[in-house]
């Protein structure tokens, strides 16, 4: 692959064009992937070992406490597993029993409750630190999980290739496996932009618990969650061909 296409694909992710199949949905699910590494860090180095957005990391954590490995609580696992689940059935919701079947509208509805869910972490992290108290680690693993539960069941629906925004392992897979030789294209720009937003993301949720203030993280997850409700609030109603939810 050419320098200039790889910089064509990562531009148009990015600054979408007119011709654009899923009309400004990229650079907002970037926006997303950057949260997961914000919240993942915390939770993991704030909340017992635990992920509440990579779910593969949480069955591999099950293994480990089973085995008697230290550092790893099965029950934290499992339960982060669980509220994940639910978080999905409530994405689930959202976009097949709700109407219209519209993405800017889906993602509007579910930015909201995430944001909420959010907000509430952090404010909980902030007033009653997981550190201190067993209670606000078990809430704090609950709603996080049901949030990222929701992310992953919505970021499904709106099918945007390569951008998941909390599982890479196929995106680094198809990074190194797609192209020249192979019958699928490489969208080489679009997937090293995602990895990079999920690694910047969780550069600064590190950088926050490192210095003692984790539950900024959380804050910063809500900043960035209201910009992405706020755009999506401004497309409920278009009624562009890429608006149509599958």
């Amino acid at each position: 692959m050419s320098p200039s296409t790889f910089f064509r694909q990562a531009r148009e992710t990015v600054l979408p064009v007119t011709s654009n199949p899923h009309g400004p949905l990229p650079p907002l699910l970037l926006v997303w992937t950057v949260v997961t590494g914000l919240v993942d860090a915390y939770s993991y180095l704030q909340l017992n070992h635990v992920f509440v957005a990579n779910m593969t990391g949480n069955v591999v954590f099950l293994g480990f406490s089973f085995s008697g490995v230290s550092g790893f609580a099965w029950w934290a696992s499992l339960l982060a597993i669980v509220a994940f689940m639910t978080g999905a059935k409530l994405g689930g919701g959202f976009a097949h029993v709700r109407k219209p079947r519209h993405r800017g509208s889906l993602l509007f509805r579910a930015g909201m409750v995430q944001m909420l869910l959010f907000a509430a972490s952090a404010l909980l992290a902030f007033v009653l630190p997981p550190s201190q108290s067993t209670a606000s680690l078990v809430m704090l693993v609950i709603v996080l999980s049901v949030a990222m539960g929701l992310q992953n069941s919505i970021a499904r629906e709106l099918s945007v290739p390569d951008l998941t925004t909390t599982v890479l392992t196929l995106t680094i897979t198809g990074l190194a496996s797609d192209g020249e030789g192979s019958h699928k294209t490489n969208n080489a720009g679009r997937r090293v932009l995602s990895i990079m937003s999920m690694a910047l993301g969780a550069l600064v949720g590190g950088a926050m618990v490192h210095v003692g203030t984790g539950y900024l993280a959380l804050l910063i997850a809500v900043a960035l969650t209201a910009v992405i409700t706020w755009r999506a609030f401004s497309l409920r109603n278009v009624t562009a061909e890429w608006a149509r939810l599958a």
